[in-house]
């Protein structure tokens, strides 16, 4: 149901699973297979899986904190997107190379849940793609001392908020890993 025309097809979106960013998120483990679980699927149905890496200060390119967690493994025909911003939109190619593949809609995974998945998400949806947020394949870390909610309710709040989002011509939709379709119908 996108509003990008002639784009049927979906991609599996990998967001920043990187050591520093997930080295003590919530339910870290957890997350990572569910990860591998999607990425499996995405290949075995010829989807295209892109990963995303963040850039900053605290995490410097090449660096241990940098690097994707060994548990995930891109292959070298899989599209890799370097951002520097939240929104993994945000000046970065991803646009350009989810239009180069016919891509209407996309699936959520990552971390952290309450920065650049919340971005991506937003982000997508008002670049006009349908946005599935795979629930229990996305994390963040304890910033409660902070004042933030603890881990479990970000997560639970976003996929809560997330799931049936809709704007003219575009769904959001929040499923489990075991229910996650690389079709483009979004759930009802």
């Amino acid at each position: 149901m996108t509003t990008l025309k002639d784009r049927t097809n979906t991609a599996l979106l990998v967001i920043d699973v990187q050591n520093g960013v997930v080295a003590s998120a919530h339910n870290r483990d957890g997350v990572i297979a569910n990860i591998n679980t999607l990425v499996d699927k995405a290949r075995q149905e010829d989807v295209p899986v892109v990963w995303v890496q963040h850039n900053d200060e605290g995490l410097v390119r090449d660096s241990e904190e940098w690097a994707y967690v060994p548990e995930l493994v891109r292959r070298d025909s899989e599209p890799l997107v370097h951002k520097n911003y939240g929104d993994s939109f945000e000046d970065t190619e991803l646009e350009t190379l989810l239009a180069d593949r016919g891509v209407g809609r996309v699936v959520i995974t990552g971390a952290q849940t309450d920065a650049c998945i919340r971005s991506t998400l937003h982000g997508a949806f008002t670049r006009g793609y349908d946005v599935t947020l795979v629930g229990d394949a996305h994390t963040t870390e304890d910033i409660s001392q902070y004042g933030a909610p603890t881990p479990d309710l970000v997560i639970a709040h976003t996929n809560l908020y997330w799931d049936g989002q809709d704007a003219p011509g575009r769904r959001g939709d929040t499923v489990e890993t075991v229910d996650v379709t690389f079709g483009v119908d979004v759930v009802d």
